[in-house]
């Protein structure tokens, strides 16, 4: 079964078509600076690489051209899209509707929408995506695995928040999490590398990219992370504010006149690294800009490192310890000065950093010393064949049924 795995970020757009007997990856690709500019880097095994410089005002139109990528007569992979068995996608957030991934149908495609304003930057992008696939591939089965799906095992100290309990209740106000696939696969290999078993592990998993988030992990299980309700809360990020006072939002309402949803809009879109350097949501951008002299853009990548210092701290406290640390995702796979800055206020812990093996990008390596009291790692994230593996078993379990969906969950 040829798995055809969908991954959109706020800005971005990672692909893979997965043979899901090996799990080889038969192509790969990411469209990154989506609303910014347009980048198209497509990977198919056995040819050469391709980059294309293309707009890419939207979702929809990435998706368009990474179709045409795999089905391209002279770099593509497939002759035609007939030759895709199911499509997987990543959903950000499935609210309390969705406790485990689903087969989509028009019903399920609804409850998502119903949740767009708990990630406004991502839920619409993940929808664009399923309707652009399934317009050009109607027959093909399709599944929605959830990143909230692996938090639901953080307890209620943790995932309450310190408000009216009514709220909860009746509002099911309360911290979600996200990034869930990608922290559950690197906790998982983690553990495999340092050779500790569930039942006896405290590891710490930092998701860094445009969007980014930290989550304490004991026992194989997600205890605490940073997001919360939404993806704006946590870290600062690339467009997103992340935690802030929420008096804020009602001052700044008053101040600049504006209704509360555009304040929102402003913490979600207009804030973060942006916001702050007035240079880029782009780390890359902010590098270059800080080497140049930019004091506002040092000052951003250097709130970025504090504040994920500040949650990997936090969470080696809740946790009364921990085993390892692992980087992972663009930033965490890619940015060797922000994986030093960070573990720079991590002295405390007993870990130092070997500038060799950090100076390593998009490799799984070990970047701390051997003496090191707690290991680090860079550990590259790879969200599209977990989700390739529950697409497999959805699509499998259903295949039988003629409506099949469950939005109970699969259990997995």
């Amino acid at each position: 079964m040829n798995v055809f795995v969908v991954n959109c970020g706020s800005s971005s757009l990672k692909y893979q078509l997965i043979d899901s007997v090996s799990e080889q990856v038969i192509a790969k690709g990411l469209c990154e600076r989506i609303g910014i500019d347009g980048r198209l880097t497509h990977k198919p095994t056995g040819k050469k690489e391709v980059v294309k410089e293309v707009a890419m005002p939207d979702h929809k139109v990435a998706v368009s051209y990474v179709l045409e990528a795999l089905t391209d007569s002279e770099n593509g992979v497939i002759k035609d899209l007939s030759a895709i068995d199911a499509v997987g996608h990543r959903i950000v957030h499935g609210g309390e509707k969705f406790a485990n991934s689903v087969v989509i149908n028009d019903e399920v495609m609804a409850a998502i929408e119903e949740c767009n304003d708990l990630a406004p930057l991502h839920n619409p992008a993940n929808l664009i995506g399923i309707s652009a696939c399934k317009a050009l591939m109607p027959n093909v089965p399709m599944v929605a695995v959830f990143d909230t799906a692996f938090h639901q095992t953080m307890p209620k100290e943790a995932y309450l928040y310190g408000i009216p309990y009514d709220y909860y209740e009746q509002f099911k106000v309360r911290k979600y999490g996200f990034h869930g696939t990608s922290h559950s696969f690197v906790s998982k290999r983690l553990l495999e590398i340092i050779g500790k078993e569930n039942q006896d592990s405290k590891v710490i998993i930092c998701h860094l990219g445009n969007g980014s988030s930290v989550t304490a992990v004991k026992n194989g299980k997600s205890v605490d992370t940073s997001m919360g309700f939404t993806p704006l809360d946590g870290l600062i990020m690339g467009t997103r504010s992340g935690s802030i006072d929420p008096a804020v939002v009602q001052f700044l309402a008053n101040k600049l006149e504006r209704s509360l949803d555009e304040v929102i809009t402003i913490l979600n879109k207009k804030s973060g690294v942006e916001g702050i350097s007035g240079v880029s949501s782009d780390f890359r951008d902010l590098d270059a800009a800080s080497m140049e002299g930019n004091e506002r853009a040092t000052t951003a990548l250097n709130m970025f490192a504090y504040r994920a210092a500040q949650y990997v701290g936090s969470y080696v406290a809740s946790m009364n310890g921990v085993d390892a640390i692992a980087f992972t995702a663009g930033i965490g796979e890619n940015n060797s000065k922000m994986r030093k800055a960070i573990c720079d206020y991590l002295g405390y812990l007993g870990i130092t950093i070997n500038e060799e093996a950090n100076a390593v990008r998009g490799e799984e390596i070990c970047i701390s010393t051997a003496d090191s009291k707690v290991a680090v790692y860079v550990i590259p994230t790879n969200e599209e064949l977990a989700i390739a593996r529950e697409t497999v078993a959805l699509v499998l379990l259903f295949s039988d049924q003629p409506n099949p969906v469950n939005t109970k969950g699969t259990g997995f």
